[in-house]
């Protein structure tokens, strides 16, 4: 993997003491994983104006909630506000707003000039971030938004480490940049497939992945006199008529093309992140599951540490990415960064599955004397069975499940019902809010 030259920066340093790990949540119980599991700031959608209407999505209340949790450690919490508005979206804006920021929400990712200008205007003391959406890509750009007011750009993911490098030594900045997670085959968020397939707007929060399909390519082989009526097509539209064939576009030993891409992973490279100047290193995922979000921010997070305590002696440690792969749903690149993606860095039919782990069980509590552990069931395990402990204290280590009860001291053949209780001893000593995984 390649690697830069350190910039070199001229005048104020505007950048944070320490890169900051930004982390998805799609809902208040991520948040806490998210947070528990190493997270500097959290990014989360309200129930308006996000880019995720699938996700379950925040109330004031729980934002509220939300903010009160990640305060106690020292995190941050910020709303994604990226849709591209049209008129009917415009009206309330403004006390949302102003909710967001007596929530105590710490910055909103905005797109459109429409509510950044709104929000400067309206809520001063909420920061307001540029969102990727923008498509940010050069310093001349950043500059502006800065004169702006803004104090941090999310760069459009088409940026290369170079790049970011030179928009350090030209403007006084906080940079984003996403570093972990599904790339968009589009600029990010200007895809309108989803529109004319589904009819569900990508730029209003209702993308429905339409890249992710899997696409066939054909061509009709129609002997002379034998084309098809309008009528004919629309009674057995997906039906080929008598007489007629179709003929591949592409052979057997070619890749069948698809759009979706690999998703980007830049764990073997944080000392590159870093050296170039970003500030915050944002995962991407508010709609992944919470063994994806704790998985993947507790590897970043101990690699991050690893760097900034000793630059010098930093090794990368294999068992960092083991542990990304037991949560990568795609084959794994890295994007934009060092070099522009090809036909290489797309998935090909059939597409290859990874994340073989399932989140078994949540820890509760811990008893040093007995060894016991409570263990909050979130999906079916038995005795016998091989499962993985893991934690943001570095608990690691794997164990065959030995006898397990209930609360009430009644042994179980398997714990089998959502967010059941279970007791059961465990080889080495857990805290709450371990994790427990089994394989697929």
């Amino acid at each position: 993997m390649g690697t830069i030259t350190k910039p070199q920066f001229k005048g104020k340093r505007y950048r944070l003491d320490r890169p900051e790990l930004l982390a998805p949540a799609g809902n208040l119980e991520k948040l806490k994983f998210a947070v528990h599991y190493g997270a500097d700031a959290v990014y989360i959608g309200g129930q308006k104006y996000g880019l995720r209407s699938g996700a379950d999505n925040f109330t004031f209340e729980e934002m509220r909630e939300g903010v009160e949790f990640a305060k106690k450690y020292g995190a941050k919490v910020f709303v994604a506000t990226n849709i591209y508005a049209h008129n009917e979206d415009i009206a309330g804006i403004e006390e949302y707003l102003r909710n967001l920021y007596e929530a105590g929400i710490a910055a909103i990712i905005v797109a459109d000039p429409v509510i950044v200008d709104t929000a400067l205007r309206l809520v001063p003391g909420l920061e307001v971030h540029l969102s990727t959406q923008q498509s940010t890509l050069n310093w001349q750009a950043v500059s502006y938004w800065k004169e702006e007011g803004l104090p941090r750009v999310v760069l459009g993911r088409e940026t290369s480490l170079e790049e970011i490098a030179e928009i350090k030594q030209h403007v006084d900045i906080e940079i984003e940049s996403f570093i972990h997670g599904a790339m968009c085959s589009s600029y990010s968020g200007r895809c309108v497939l989803s529109n004319h397939f589904t009819d569900r707007d990508s730029n209003r929060g209702g993308c429905c992945q339409s890249c992710r399909w899997k696409y066939d390519l054909f061509e009709d082989a129609r002997p002379e006199g034998n084309w098809v009526s309008e009528e004919e097509q629309a009674e057995a539209p997906q039906a080929l008529q008598p007489g007629i064939t179709q003929l591949p576009l592409h052979q057997p030993e070619d890749n069948p093309f698809t759009m979706g891409s690999k998703d980007l992973c830049m764990l073997e490279s944080i000392p590159d992140l870093i050296e170039a100047g970003i500030d915050s290193f944002k995962i991407e995922g508010r709609m992944k599951s919470i063994h994806y979000v704790a998985t993947v921010v507790n590897a970043y997070r101990k690699a991050i540490d690893a760097y900034m305590a000793d630059p010098e002696g930093y090794v990368l440690k294999p068992e960092w990415l083991e542990e990304l792969q037991k949560a990568a749903n795609r084959p794994l690149n890295t994007g934009f960064f060092y070099d522009t993606p090809d036909h290489e860095d797309h998935i090909y039919e059939p597409e290859e599955k990874a994340a073989p782990y399932d989140f078994a069980g949540l820890v509760l509590e811990y008893d040093a004397e007995s060894g016991m552990a409570l263990v909050q069931q979130r999906n079916n395990f038995k005795p016998g069975q091989e499962v993985e402990f893991f934690g943001p204290d570095d608990t690691f280590f794997k164990q065959t499940v030995g006898e397990l009860w209930d609360e009430a001291g009644n042994p179980l053949d398997v714990a089998r019902h959502p967010l059941q209780r279970v007791r059961m001893k465990v080889d080495q000593p857990v805290a709450y809010f371990d994790m427990m995984r089994k394989r697929k």
